[in-house]
C-alpha cells in the first residue's frame, strides 16, 4: 500500500514546491521584520575617521601622477595623468572626489541615522555629502547618475563558528548608478559603471570604552580597474556633535 502511494505524495511534494496553493490553502508568509529592530549593532551616531591607512593620499592632496597601490588600466592612466583641477573647478566637478567610491577615505565626519525603520540615512560633512542605505528599495532610479548613487542594504550573517549561520553580523551595502568621478583627488577615475560593495562592523577596543566602526570598501570597474579596488577605513564614535562641520567639496 505505502509503495502504492509513494508517487502520488512525490507528485503532490512537487506541485507544492512549485505551487503552495495548488496543495490546500495558501502557507502565510510572514514579512521580515524591519533592519532597525533585527540590527546587529548600532550604527548611528556621530564618527571620526582614525586615519590609519593611506595617510599620504587622505590627508594632503597627491601630485599629478601619484597612484600607487591602485590597479588602474591603461585608460585611467591617461585621465589621472591629464588631472587638472582648475579645469574641475571651471567645470563645477569639485565634487569628483566625493561620490560613493571615496567618500569614506576623505577626512571628515559622519552623522548617521535612521530616516525610518528601513533607511539609513548617512550624511559626511566632508563635501556635505548625504548617502542613503535602503533595506526595502524600490525601483532603481532611472534618471541621471548621481554622486552618492543607489544603495541597497542588508543585515549579512556571519561565518559559522561565530554567532552561529543565521544571526546577522555586518552590514552589507551595494551601490550602482553612480555618477562617474575619481577614487582620489589626484584624478585617478572611476567610471559611471562602477560598483562598491562595502561591509560595515562594529569592534570594541579591548584597552577602553571606545567603539569602532569599520568600512571595507571593494569597488570593481572594469572600465578603469584591473582588479577590484579594496580599502578598509575605520571610525570612533563620539559622544556628540563636535567637531561634524559640513564644508563644500573641493578639488584642492
Amino acid at each position: 500500500m505505502i509503495k502504492q502511494l509513494l508517487p502520488t505524495l512525490a507528485l503532490a511534494a512537487i506541485a507544492l514546491a512549485q505551487d503552495p496553493a495548488s496543495f490546500g490553502p495558501a502557507v502565510e508568509r510572514g514579512s521580515a521584520p524591519p533592519a532597525k529592530t533585527v540590527a546587529p549593532f548600532d550604527p548611528t551616531g556621530y564618527w571620526v575617521p582614525l586615519i590609519t591607512e593611506d595617510w599620504r593620499f587622505r590627508m594632503v592632496l597627491p601630485p599629478k601622477g601619484d597612484y600607487p597601490g591602485v590597479p588602474i588600466t591603461a585608460a585611467a592612466k591617461k585621465i589621472a595623468d591629464a588631472w587638472d583641477p582648475a579645469k574641475d573647478e571651471a567645470a563645477g566637478e569639485q565634487c569628483k572626489a566625493y561620490g560613493a567610491p571615496s567618500i569614506m577615505r576623505v577626512p571628515g565626519r559622519l552623522h548617521i541615522t535612521w530616516a525610518d525603520d528601513n533607511t539609513l540615512k548617512v550624511e559626511a560633512d566632508a563635501g556635505t555629502q548625504t548617502r542613503i542605505l535602503n533595506f526595502k528599495p524600490g525601483a532603481p532610479p532611472t534618471g541621471a547618475p548621481t554622486w552618492q548613487g543607489f544603495s541597497v542594504a542588508s543585515w549579512e550573517p556571519l561565518a559559522a563558528g561565530g554567532f552561529g549561520p543565521h544571526k546577522p553580523g555586518s552590514l552589507k551595502a551595494t551601490t550602482t548608478h553612480i555618477r562617474a568621478g575619481y577614487l582620489r583627488k589626484n584624478g585617478v577615475p572611476y567610471s559611471a559603471g562602477a560598483v562598491v560593495t562595502e561591509y560595515w562592523d562594529e569592534m570594541k577596543d579591548p584597552n577602553s570604552d571606545e567603539t569602532w566602526l569599520l568600512v571595507k570598501t571593494l569597488v570593481e570597474d572594469p572600465a578603469y580597474l584591473t582588479e577590484p579596488f579594496i580599502t578598509s577605513t575605520h571610525f570612533r564614535k563620539q559622544p556628540d556633535v563636535s567637531g561634524f562641520a559640513p564644508t563644500a567639496c573641493s578639488s584642492r
